[in-house]
């Protein structure tokens, strides 16, 4: 019964996504919230500069939606749609800053990164400090393949913090490609919304339902040629709120497993500055890893399909380890 709940909210949530987006990128043309392209960027990408950017408004409006709707229908709301709903609004919210900052300034640069990483830290603190006190498993975290539970006791809060505010980066990374980082997401949360069932999570499971039809019905208008970008609005909130809810089922590191290609891709900027700043020399011909693969004369649809592939392939392991 739960994969026929998955399917019926991401089907729902997919409509609402195409729908919200749609009405969107009018509105945002018309404001001139367009994208401006990195200068030390990849030449090609010039071309899409003034697409709408901030579309993540449409994806965390449309999943929001769905989410609310289908939680009150089994009248289920509780600590677990707070935490995940709060993680996700606020990333989102802090992402959003950071577009207006960029749209308002018409630069490539929005708030400092400073600015960005002690805002993140904050509300992560806040979500791990939650988790360790209130939820039912405190500070025991599961350990996949070996299947054991490690209590990590005062370790717990920073290594929570350091999860959330990595997958947020990480997924701030990987949205460099036209319907990069909105497919990848929607493998993902598909991913944990079947392993939310199948241990019976059920909050969690409708969330990541939801967000997966939102990504999809916004991959509609944002994959190759993008019509809209889903920003920093976007990319911060699937990344804060499918932490967060990954968290609440006790399945944080399956987030490296199922979502390898965010590591892969924030790893490869941490070797291309560390190299970079050491030696003089860089590993790859660009970072993140998905202009490294543009530049070694792979088309960017195949560069994108190649990740989505890395990410469903990805997943199964995620399913192995469960």
């Amino acid at each position: 019964m739960g994969y026929v709940q998955i399917g019926f909210v991401i089907i729902m949530a997919f409509l609402v996504g195409v729908t919200f987006t749609s009405l969107l990128i009018p509105i945002l043309q018309k404001k001139h919230a367009g994208q401006n392209i990195r200068e030390d960027g990849p030449q090609s990408h010039m071309k899409k500069a003034g697409t709408p950017s901030m579309g993540g408004l449409a994806i965390i409006s449309a999943a929001m939606f769905i989410f609310i709707f289908t939680v009150w229908t089994r009248h289920s709301f509780g600590s677990e749609f707070v935490v995940i709903s709060t993680a996700f609004l606020l990333f989102g919210a802090l992402g959003f800053l950071d577009d207006y900052e960029k749209v308002a300034k018409h630069q490539n640069l929005g708030l400092r990164a400073w600015q960005k990483l002690v805002l993140q830290i904050i509300i992560s603190v806040g979500i791990a400090w939650y988790m360790a006190n209130f939820s039912i498993t405190g500070t025991v975290v599961y350990i996949p393949f070996v299947g054991e539970y490690i209590d990590f006791g005062i370790w717990y809060i920073p290594f929570i913090a350091f999860v959330i505010v990595a997958m947020s980066n990480s997924v701030n990374l990987t949205d460099g490609l036209d319907g990069l980082a909105s497919g990848v997401t929607a493998i993902v949360a598909l991913f944990f919304a079947v392993a939310a069932s199948a241990f019976m999570f059920e909050i969690p499971m409708l969330f990541c339902a939801a967000l997966c039809g939102a990504c999809l019905g916004f991959l509609v208008f944002n994959k190759n040629p993008a019509k809209i970008f889903m920003g920093d609005t976007g990319s911060m909130a699937l990344g804060g709120g499918l932490a967060t809810a990954a968290i609440v089922m006790n399945m944080t590191l399956l987030l490296p497993v199922a979502g390898f290609v965010y590591v892969a891709e924030a790893l490869s900027v941490i070797i291309q500055v560390v190299s970079f700043k050491t030696t003089g020399k860089r590993v790859f011909k660009m970072a993140p890893l998905h202009h490294h693969f543009e530049l070694c004369g792979l088309g960017e649809k195949t560069v994108v399909a190649l990740f989505w592939a890395a990410a469903l392939a990805c997943c199964v392991c995620g399913l192995a380890a469960l």
